[in-house]
């Protein structure tokens, strides 16, 4: 069982993975100078990909800083919506997560 210390050690350790990752897609974004329609068709699919790999970035940042702010409140490791504690298991998967298992296929649901 790891420790609240371990989880916000592991936490901001990717955090800080997820900061670089949209730096470098940041500085790849705005390195395209081709001159060559082709070219630039096939950058723009990139750039695309690109963008949607930074969206993702942010998105799982957001669920990272949501669980500091738990471990800051004492509320990390239990359920948002039931209070309950989340398994270990489930944390080991997902750090982030603010669910029980339940309660995360309910708010799938909706």
């Amino acid at each position: 069982m790891k420790s609240v210390a371990e989880r916000k050690a592991q936490l901001e350790a990717r955090l800080a993975v997820l900061q670089s990752r949209i730096e470098t897609i940041g500085g790849e974004l705005l390195s395209h100078d081709s001159r060559d329609w082709e070219e630039l068709a096939i950058e723009r699919e990139d750039d695309q990909m690109l963008e949607d790999l930074g969206q993702s970035a942010q998105n799982e940042m957001r669920m990272i800083a949501a669980a500091l702010e738990r471990i800051e409140a004492g509320e990390y490791g239990y359920c948002a919506y039931c209070g309950e504690p989340i398994a270990e298991s489930r944390l080991d998967l997902l750090p982030g997560t603010p669910f029980c298992s339940d309660h995360a296929r309910a708010a799938d649901r909706h």
